[in-house]
């Protein structure tokens, strides 16, 4: 059952929304997408449509993410590899998070995905563990940076064939770990999370 209900659209706030996907991945960026859009002013259909990008098959998320982008405002960044391995993946994706909804330019309360609040944020901010099965926003945030950190991916698995990343988008599935065993870590790989790949 998905988390958001037409009927109900005036009870969620209007706000920017952030979420980050590929934290836990094994190589490539981490991507943040920051989305604000007011939830009664949605297609019902789009509202009800929104979920946790895990949540969702690939289709959906394509079909959805133009949708949302032209529903309301959206604002993207990422974390780097570089920036992963200099100041671990936590705090690159809380930088991310602000340099994404900086990049929105406008003054509206945050809500973010997870524990953590990006510091430095000049705007009011709340994080929501499971956020995007809380917060409309939260979920098309996820929806957004899934397709784009996806279609990244899998442009580089055309150089990048042996990993799979077409399929594992850089994840630690064993076809990757054993890639990355015979032919060792390429370029877009995080050096920080090699103990993860032994």
């Amino acid at each position: 059952m998905r988390p958001f209900d037409a009927r109900h659209a005036a009870r969620y706030p209007v706000l920017i929304g952030c979420d980050e996907v590929g934290r836990g991945a094994l190589c490539g960026p981490v991507i943040v997408a920051a989305v604000h859009f007011d939830p009664a002013a949605l297609p019902p259909d789009l509202l009800e449509a929104l979920d946790d990008s895990k949540r969702l098959d690939a289709a959906t998320r394509e079909r959805l993410a133009p949708r949302i982008r032209a529903s309301g405002r959206v604002a993207l960044a990422g974390a780097s590899r570089d920036l992963i391995d200099r100041i671990n993946v936590r705090a690159a994706t809380l930088d991310a998070m602000r340099r994404a909804v900086a990049r929105l330019g406008i003054a509206a309360e945050v809500a973010v995905d997870g524990r953590d609040v990006p510091p430095g944020l000049p705007l009011p901010c709340r994080a929501f563990v499971g956020g995007d099965r809380l917060v409309p926003q939260i979920a098309a945030s996820s929806i957004v940076a899934k397709v784009v950190r996806d279609r990244l991916m899998r442009a580089l698995a055309a150089r990048h064939p042996a990993y799979a990343w077409e399929r594992n988008v850089g994840y630690g599935t064993a076809a990757h770990r054993a890639a990355m065993t015979t032919l060792g870590p390429t370029r877009h790989h995080r050096l920080s999370f090699k103990s993860r790949v032994a």
